[in-house]
C-alpha cells in the first residue's frame, strides 16, 4: 500500500517538540507546549521514547537528565514513574504517554510523530515502540504521521500499519556530529538509501542541508520535503526556497492568512 502524506502538513508550520518556552512553564513535549501550538493555530512535532514495560511516552531524550526531575535511561522507567516525574521547567506535570496527548489534541492541529531509534546505531533491533505507538493510535481520527531516521523502524511502521502516513528523519550525517554512530553507518544512511524501501511517502531533512543532492533528487519526483530544526524567520525564509514546511521553534513563525 502507497502512504501519502495528508495536504495538513503542508499547510500550517510545524512546531519543534511542541510550542515549548520554559520561560513560561512550558517544556520541550509537553501537554503544556502542546495546548500553546494548538491554540495558536500550528502543527506539532513530538518524539517517542518507550517505558521498561513497553509504553510510548512522549520524551524526546534518551536519559532523564536534562528535561526532568530523574536520572539514568527512561528505558529504566515504568510508563506509572515516568507519568509522574515533573518535567524541568513546567509546572509539576509529568511526562505523557502518547495516548495524553492524543486525547488533549484531538484531531485539531496535524501531528508528526517521531519515533526515537531504540537500537542506538540505527540497526534492526526494533518493534516494542512501533507496535506501541500504533496500539495507541488505534481509534485517533486526526491527521498523523510517522517518522524515524532509523529506517528499520520505518520498514517495520509500514509492515504493521501500512495505511499510516510515515518518513524518514534525514540528516548531512557529519560523523563528528552523530557519535553515538559508527562512520559507517552515518556513510550509509547520507544518501537516503532506504526511501523506497522503508515505503516512505516524505523525508524531514536537516536544515542546513537542504541543498543536497539527494534532497532535489526526491524533490523532483514529488515528494514532500519537510525540514528541521528552523530557528529564525530569515532561516525559514531560505529553507522554504527548497522545503515544502518547516519545523521550527524559538520564535514564531507565520501562519497562513
Amino acid at each position: 500500500m502507497i502512504c501519502r502524506l495528508p495536504d495538513a502538513f503542508l499547510q500550517r508550520p510545524i512546531t519543534h517538540r511542541a510550542l515549548h518556552d520554559v520561560t513560561d512553564g512550558r517544556p520541550e513535549n509537553s501537554r503544556a507546549a502542546v495546548r500553546a501550538a494548538i491554540t495558536a493555530g500550528y502543527g506539532i512535532e513530538l518524539d517517542l521514547q518507550l517505558s521498561s514495560d513497553g509504553c510510548a511516552m512522549v520524551f524526546h531524550d534518551d536519559a532523564l537528565d536534562r528535561l526532568a526531575e530523574g536520572s539514568g535511561p527512561v528505558s529504566a522507567h515504568s510508563r506509572d514513574q515516568l507519568r509522574a516525574m515533573p518535567l524541568i521547567g513546567g509546572d509539576g506535570e509529568g511526562i505523557p504517554d502518547l495516548a495524553e496527548i492524543l486525547d488533549l489534541v484531538a484531531g485539531q492541529v496535524p501531528l508528526l510523530i517521531e519515533l526515537k531509534d531504540q537500537d542506538g546505531n540505527m540497526g534492526p533491533n526494533v518493534g516494542r515502540l512501533e507496535a506501541d505507538t500504533l496500539r495507541q493510535l488505534q481509534g485517533y481520527q486526526g491527521d498523523v504521521a510517522l517518522m524515524s531516521f532509523n529506517p528499520h523502524s520505518v520498514v517495520e511502521l509500514s509492515r504493521l500499519a501500512p495505511e499510516r502516513p510515515r518518513g524518514l528523519v534525514t540528516s548531512a550525517y557529519v560523523v563528528e556530529d552523530w557519535s553515538e554512530l559508527t562512520p559507517d553507518v552515518c556513510d550509509h544512511l547520507r544518501d537516503i538509501p532506504d526511501f523506497e524501501r522503508s515505503g516512505s511517502c516524505f523525508i524531514s531533512h536537516e536544515v542546513e542541508d537542504l541543498g543536497a543532492a539527494r534532497v532535489a533528487e526526491l524533490r523532483r519526483q514529488g515528494v514532500p520535503i519537510l525540514c528541521w530544526t528552523v530557528t529564525s524567520a530569515a532561516m525559514e525564509a531560505e529553507a522554504r526556497k527548497i522545503a515544502h514546511n518547516v519545523t521550527f521553534e524559538r520564535y514564531l513563525s507565520d501562519l497562513p492568512a
